[in-house]
């Protein structure tokens, strides 16, 4: 249970200060772009410090899921995974509702130019994190300095970039949470399938990058 509570608890987090974020650039409008996109690199960084060596610090259903893809985790784990995912980010989301009730959105990934361009962005930037994920982490687990450097890095500046497009999910229980917590499912289906999709591409990209001493993907 320990890998599951702690991908309870690394989600929980994630969604916490990075959606927080967004809801407190609400009410005090001077953390904005720059700031929502660290609080979210610096979470992640932050997590695969705490509990990369407990459960991998995947926070994310599309991670686990191209692991499990890759052949690096185990299958029959994957539900319990995205169970605990999904647990924690919700609980974050009514955490936010109970704190700021007043708020209409909780950190909504939503397009601001139409689902199509949405889709394709929330697919590339999900490829290019799991590319990264696959070539810092061993295993199934994102562990130590590099790993958390190079992937929160990667969200750091994913969300910088493309956050005010689209807000830069590539996690579908970082765009699932906010969604119940305020009843807004808005072109939601698009924050599930396309980080989905982007991180099951990455696995099979990957492997023809690989050099000839190297163990990733």
């Amino acid at each position: 249970m320990n890998k599951y509570l702690a991908e309870f608890i690394g989600t929980y987090a994630l969604l916490f200060f990075g959606t927080g974020a967004m809801v407190i650039n609400t009410i005090y409008p001077n953390i904005g772009v720059l700031g929502i996109a660290i609080a979210f690199g610096v979470v992640v960084m932050a997590m695969i410090y705490t509990f990369g060596e407990t459960s991998g610090a995947h926070i994310n259903p599309a991670v686990t899921i191209g692991f499990a893809f890759a052949g690096r985790f185990d299958k029959k784990q994957v539900a319990p995974y995205i169970i605990a995912q999904l647990l924690g980010a919700i609980a974050a989301s009514y955490t936010l509702k109970l704190l700021f009730p007043d708020q209409l959105l909780y950190g909504n990934t939503l397009p601001s130019d139409g689902w199509l361009q949405s889709f394709v962005l929330e697919f590339i930037l999900t490829f290019v994190l799991m590319f990264v994920i696959l070539k810092v982490s061993s295993g199934s687990k994102e562990t130590g300095t590099m790993a958390a450097i190079a992937i929160g890095g990667t969200v750091l500046i994913e969300a910088l970039v493309f956050g005010p497009i689209t807000g830069a999910s590539m996690n579908p229980a970082r765009s699932i949470s906010p969604a119940i917590a305020s009843l807004n499912f808005q072109d939601l289906w698009l924050y599930i399938v396309a980080p989905i999709l982007g991180a099951i591409v990455a696995v099979i990209v990957c492997p023809l990058t690989k050099s000839a001493d190297s163990e990733c993907c």
